[in-house]
Formats: structure tokens, C-alpha cells, sequence
């Protein structure tokens, strides 16, 4: 979850770390910290809370080296403090890390070293790695073998960065698990290191990406990748095609409100070169999806966490109404924890805009270790999700780094669309009549959401009424019920209201007890199948004296004289309707939380990509 960065090289790193930090705050935000060899010498700088801390302590103590390590934390074990923050320097003081992960067997090895005589001056985890590394260095065992022996007696998922005042011309960095992704950026005599590609976009778009027990030593002019058994590794370099000047706000005020009106591109993007409509086809060549293979899913599993498991509920309703497979829909971290009925006949989809998501990635090793077909929908170039999968559908959403996830979630409801209408078709349960009009379908959707955005005003209208409220209640049905929930995920995220998603079949089964004039009620009532049910859904909630926010479609008569604000969107397919109704949910919670003067991009005890579990 936490943000790492590091550099060696010719240029001083200070800045370099501060900035690569900026781009990876919305990893974690309780604290941050560098470490950079300055004459001989480790220097580190370190404090709680934001970036801008860390920055300003730098600005008094300045700090100046060719090489260093940065880092900005969500807290796990030890609460927010600047004792708690990293990076951690060891007893001699000639061994500094940066980690992203849980050490969880930390409190044996914790009473072992004190045993030893180490001495721990804080409350995390992660300061036993640099006692471990201590341990065994010495001048007959340098930093890279005293870091692999130490890191072989850590249990869970990390990604850890560290370096030595007695080494200063190289940087240990080394991935365990499904966690704590570490990627290697090559520059011409530098080289960067990073937990998520923006942190080192406007240096190099050369990369390479370590995988689970993997340790590199990195200096100024490559890079040496072995397995923690010591065992030489061939590692690829990839080719990004991200540019950094997209993971910045420019005229916006918020990263979140750019990504909200970024959808128009993103949905571009995603269906660009993926649908012939001259032939009526979809192409998705990475997903490598043969006939044969359609022809024998019985069964699919959705999973995922968060906002991409109501993007898999949508897909639920895609693919079995399309292409005719049952579906499931399980959290991720429920996922492996039930021993599911999964065989080679079944395909486990992942769904994770990060492809690092560590309940995600253990809920994909036991679909892999139970022979299931393995996909998954990553909008991370490169991220472990994309790799260990046996195919994968790419979002094409370019960075998000608010933390509440908007573009997204819509990209994965185009990608599930078009994955339900190519299994159709190798599976040949659709005629080429119906299929055409899907796709044709599918053309409107980025002018759709386009006229959904030119209609913000009548958002920020509901959210000057809303933005005192303290509770929430969603409704939906049928396509749109997953919308209730991922509306109602997004006002909790960002505003701090709590806010429930339900079924709106199920609001008189219990929740119909909390409505009054003080509960207002937003209810997704588009032209669908489900409308009249949704109709009546509104009337229930007028008859008890509720305040209705309705999101319905253009050239309704009816529903203005139940409700009292409408978010108003335009008349859509009911098939993609969900890519068009939550852009109104979208924007409401985000002008509530800007008009409660929150902090909308880095919301408290939250993090852009969880690699804990």
C-alpha cells in the first residue's frame, strides 16, 4: 500500500525522491520519509502526515546525494507518528530501508533479535529487516547476501528497498509475494526504483518489473536479478506508453474531478481496436481466448474488492444475459477462504486497477492452484494481475491517482460488455443481427457520458442540499443495483457520510424503518426493465416522508412529480446503462466532499492500492 522510490545516479536524489513521492502519496499519507548517502553517510529525514512535511523538513535540514531511498506510508503496525515512518535505520547505522507489506511473523523475530541485543526505537514491523540485515553483514558478506539471507526468514508479501553507507554504489531491492510490487526504471548511467510506475514516468519509460521472490542489485549502470535462492534470472524489459503529463491536475482542482472527466478518452481508449464494427466483432487478442476454450467454461467467477466488485455485479448481468454462462460475483477476500467449487472448466476474472491488490492476487493463486482458466481487467500496465494471469483485458484508462476510483470503474464495464459479447460469439450463441446492435450500442457510450459531464451543474445543485446530511440510503435494481452500492461506496470514501447501497426490493425488508425527512434517498430510476418496480420504489419513500434524489432518463414525465432533485442522464441501452448513471453518483459525492472542504484525492485511512491484506 505504501509508496517506495529510490535513485542512483548522477543527479541529486533529494528531489528526485520528493517528486516520485508526490506521484505515489495517494499510496499512503500517515507519514513519509527519505534516506540519502551524504558524504559517506546516511542522512535520513523523516515525519508524520503529508508529503509537504517530509518537504519542508528537507527545506530546513537539507540533504544532498547521488543515491537514496524514499518512502510514504499507510500505517499498519505502529500508528502515524514521525518514530513510525520510514525509512528505518539499523543499530550501526549503515543499513536503511523502505518496506510495503506486513511481517508477519514480526513479533518472533522482534523477541529474537532483542535477544540478540538489538535495540528498536519503533512500533512497526518493518524495522526487523534492517536488524536482519545487520545481522549477517559483514566484510565477508556484503548488502545483497546479508538482504537475501535476512529476507528469507520473513513470512507475507513484500516489497522491500535498501541500501548501505559502506555499499554506496548500489541498491538492494527485492519482492516477496503478491504484495509490495517493485518496479526498475532504466535510465543512461541512473537508475530509479519504485513501487508503482508514475513515481518514475518523466525519467524513463524503460522498465522492469520484479517478480515474487526476486532480489536485484541496482547500480548506476544496470541492473543484476536473481531468486532469493540465488539463482540467476533473464529478466524483460517493457516499454511504457503512459505519459506522465496525464498523472497531472492541470486546470483541475482535484485528481478526481480530472479522472471524472477523463472518462470520455478512457472509454475511447478502451473500445479503440478492440470492436471491427464494420464486421460486428470484438478483438481482444491478450485475453488469448479461443473457441475451443469458450466452448468449455461452464461457470466464471468474478472477483474482485471494493469498486471493482460492483464492476464485476454489473458484469454478472453482462455476461449471462449475453453469452448465456452462470456467473458468481466473490469478494477477493472471501474468495480463497471457502474452498470454491473451481476446475478447469471454470475461468476465475480478476478485476483490480492497480493488478496489485493482495486479496485479489491470493484469490487468483487459488483459482491457478485449482486449474481454472485465469483472466484478468488491470488498468496497471505490467502489474502482477496482468502477469500471472493466462490472459488479460487492459483498461486503457491511463493513471488514476485519486483514490476513489472513477474512470476505473466505468473502463471495466466496457471491457466486461465486450467480453460477454465475444464469448457469445465463440460460443455461438448470438446472432449476428443481435450482435451488430450491441456493438453499435456500444459507439454511443463515449457521447453519453459526455452529455452525463455537461450536466454537472445540476450535481453541485443536489450536493449544496445534501452536503449537511449525515446518512445516505441507494437504491437500485437488476443492472443498476451494483451502481447503488458503488454510489453509495463513493460518498462514504471521500465525504465521510455513511451511506448504504441495498437493493431496492429489499428497502421493506428492513430498511424502510430508517426513512424520514431527515434520510435522503438516491434512487436509480432509469428507462430500464426495471423502471415501474423503481417507480413504485420512489413512491414508498415519498409515502414515508423521505427526500428523493432520482437519477432518471430525459423526457420523464412521471418521476419529477415523486422526487425532489433529479440528476437527470440521457436516454442509454439498458445494457451500458450503468456506464452512464453513475456518472451523476460520481460527481455528486465528489462536489458533497469538496464542499465539506475535505481532502478529496487522499481521504483519511485510505490508500490507492491495498497490497495488505
Amino acid at each position: 500500500m505504501c509508496g517506495i522510490v529510490g535513485y542512483i545516479g548522477p543527479q541529486d536524489a533529494t528531489p528526485i525522491i520528493l517528486n516520485g513521492l508526490k506521484r505515489l502519496e495517494y499510496r499512503g499519507y500517515d507519514s513519509a520519509g527519505l534516506a540519502v548517502v551524504e558524504n559517506s553517510h546516511i542522512e535520513v529525514r523523516r515525519d508524520v502526515g503529508k508529503l509537504s512535511r517530509l518537504a519542508a523538513l528537507v527545506g530546513e535540514a537539507p540533504v544532498h546525494g547521488h543515491i537514496g531511498i524514499g518512502h510514504t506510508r499507510w500505517a499498519t503496525h505502529g500508528e502515524p507518528s514521525a518514530r513510525n515512518a520510514h525509512p528505518h535505520i539499523g543499530m550501526t547505522g549503515d543499513v536503511v530501508v523502505v518496506h510495503n507489506g506486513i511481517v508477519e511473523n514480526y513479533l518472533e523475530l522482534r523477541e529474537e533479535l532483542i535477544a540478540e541485543g538489538a535495540v528498536f526505537n519503533s512500533d512497526t514491523d518493518t524495522e526487523v529487516i534492517v536488524h536482519l540485515v545487520e545481522r549477517y553483514l559483514s566484510d565477508d558478506c556484503g548488502l545483497p547476501e546479508a538482504a537475501r539471507k535476512a529476507l528469507g526468514h520473513l513470512k507475507g508479501a513484500h516489497g522491500i528497498v535498501l541500501l548501505s553507507s559502506r555499499e554506496p554504489d548500489k541498491i538492494v531491492t527485492a519482492r516477496i509475494g503478491n504484495a509490495g510490487g517493485i518496479v526498475i526504471g532504466l535510465g543512461e548511467g541512473e537508475m530509479f526504483i519504485a513501487s508503482d510506475l508514475p513515481a518514475i514516468l518523466e525519467h524513463t519509460r524503460r522498465v522492469v518489473f520484479l517478480e515474487s521472490r526476486q532480489i536485484a542489485v541496482v547500480n548506476r549502470e544496470g541492473l543484476v536479478v536473481k531468486c532469493l535462492d540465488g539463482m540467476p534470472v533473464n529478466y524483460q524489459v517493457h516499454t511504457v506508453a503512459w505519459d506522465p503529463i496525464a498523472a497531472e491536475k492541470g486546470e483541475y482542482r482535484h485528481f478526481m474531478l480530472k479522472e471524472i472527466h477523463e472518462q470520455v478518452r478512457s472509454l475511447t481508449d478502451t473500445i479503440a481496436g478492440r470492436v471491427d464494427f464494420e464486421d460486428g466483432r470484438v478483438r481482444l487478442p491478450e485475453l488469448r481466448l479461443t473457441a475451443a476454450q469458450a466452448g468449455r467454461i461452464q461457470k466464471i467467477f468474478i472477483t474482485a474488492c471494493g469498486t471493482a466488485a460492483h464492476a464485476g455485479m454489473v458484469g454478472k448481468v453482462l455476461i449471462e444475459h449475453i453469452a448465456r454462462i452462470p456467473v458468481e460475483v466473490d469478494i477477493a477476500s472471501e474468495f480463497r477462504y471457502r474452498n470454491p467449487i473451481v476446475d478447469p472448466n471454470t475461468a476465475v476474472l480478476a478485476i483490480s486497477q492497480s493488478g496489485e491488490t493482495a486479496d485479489t492476487l491470493a484469490a487468483m493463486e487459488e483459482a491457478r492452484h485449482k486449474g481454472a482458466i485465469l483472466w484478468s481487467i488491470v488498468n496497471a500496465i505490467g502489474s502482477q494481475a496482468m502477469r500471472i494471469a493466462d490472459g488479460f483485458i487492459s483498461m486503457q484508462t491511463g493513471p488514476e491517482i485519486g483514490v476513489a476510483s472513477t474512470k476505473a470503474f466505468t473502463a471495466p464495464l466496457v471491457d466486461l460488455y465486450m467480453l460477454a459479447i465475444l464469448l457469445a460469439d465463440l460460443r455461438g450463441t448470438l446472432d449476428a443481427k443481435t450482435r451488430r446492435q450491441y456493438l453499435s450500442d456500444l459507439r454511443l457510450i463515449p457521447d453519453l457520458v459526455g452529455r452525463c459531464l455537461d450536466r454537472e451543474e445540476q450535481a453541485i445543485a443536489v450536493a449544496r442540499t445534501l452536503k449537511d446530511t449525515s446518512h445516505c440510503l441507494y437504491l437500485g435494481r437488476g443492472i443498476n443495483m451494483p451502481i447503488a452500492y458503488e454510489g453509495a461506496l463513493k460518498l462514504k470514501e471521500i465525504s465521510y457520510i455513511h451511506a448504504e447501497g441495498y437493493p431496492a426490493g429489499e428497502m421493506k425488508h428492513g430498511p424502510i424503518a430508517l426513512i424520514d425527512r431527515t434520510m435522503p434517498v438516491i434512487v436509480l430510476a432509469p428507462r430500464d426493465p426495471w423502471y415501474d418496480k423503481m417507480f413504485s420504489q420512489i413512491q414508498q419513500a415519498k409515502a414515508r416522508g423521505g427526500m428523493v434524489v432520482a437519477v432518471a432518463t430525459d423526457g420523464d414525465t412521471l418521476i419529477p412529480n415523486e422526487s425532489d432533485h433529479i440528476l437527470w442522464v440521457p436516454e442509454t441501452p439498458w445494457l451500458l446503462s450503468p456506464v452512464v448513471t453513475v456518472i451523476p453518483l460520481q460527481m455528486l459525492a465528489y462536489h458533497i466532499a469538496a464542499l465539506r472542504g475535505l481532502d478529496v484525492d487522499q481521504p483519511r485511512n485510505l490508500a490507492k492500492s491495498v497490497t495488505v491484506e
